[in-house]
């Protein structure tokens, strides 16, 4: 199973993918836990580059994150699911098709079909959108930040949305929960969608 955890930084995304990993571990699950951009030699370098570098233009920001996924899917990905494993995966394609396609103004259509080419079509069986308030995500944010954390609230307002509309647009696959709720209370609501 390929489970993909999506949100606004903020959102407790992370957090909710590490208590879902302890859970399927504890009960004898192989599970590959990734995160994008990142996962491989070349992800982590593309991710200090998009994240931590100085100005990079809209169109090359999106072909750097497809470069990256592209490479995760191939040396990560699909070897773990063809064993069996269960794939954690903090970020994927509906990142770059929330901050890159509307975020960033480039056209949700345009970066989807981008990225759907570098994955070769593989979308994640199921993922958890955290959906909280941009103003809230912000405040739970640390006080250093990398490049898009640093955004304006206009920027992080569009992603918001961006993410909203996705989840309408794929009901079957993006399952939208309440990213304010307490850590604990979140994971039993995962926890019943992803039998350990």
């Amino acid at each position: 199973m390929f489970v993909s955890f999506e949100g606004l930084d903020g959102s407790g995304k992370s957090t909710q993918l590490r208590l879902l990993a302890e859970r399927l571990t504890a009960a004898g699950r192989d599970v590959v836990v990734t995160r994008e951009p990142g996962g491989t030699e070349l992800g982590e370098r593309i991710r200090e580059l998009v994240l931590h570098g100085g100005h990079v233009a809209p169109w090359a920001e999106a072909a750097l994150y497809a470069a990256s996924r592209a490479q995760h899917v191939e040396e990560v990905i699909r070897p773990a699911l063809d064993r069996g494993a269960t794939v954690l995966c903090d970020r994927y394609v509906d990142s770059s098709v929330a901050y890159q396609g509307v975020a960033r103004g480039l056209g949700l259509e345009r970066v989807l079909e981008l990225n759907l080419a570098a994955v070769g079509g593989l979308l994640p069986d199921l993922t958890f959108l955290l959906l909280v308030d941009p103003a809230v995500a912000n405040a739970r944010m640390p006080p250093t930040r990398d490049r898009l954390e640093r955004e304006d609230t206009g920027f992080h307002a569009r992603a918001d949305a961006a993410y909203r509309e996705l989840a309408e647009r794929f009901p079957e696959r993006i399952v939208a929960l309440d990213g304010s709720l307490p850590p604990g209370r979140l994971a039993e609501e995962i926890a019943v969608r992803v039998p350990a």
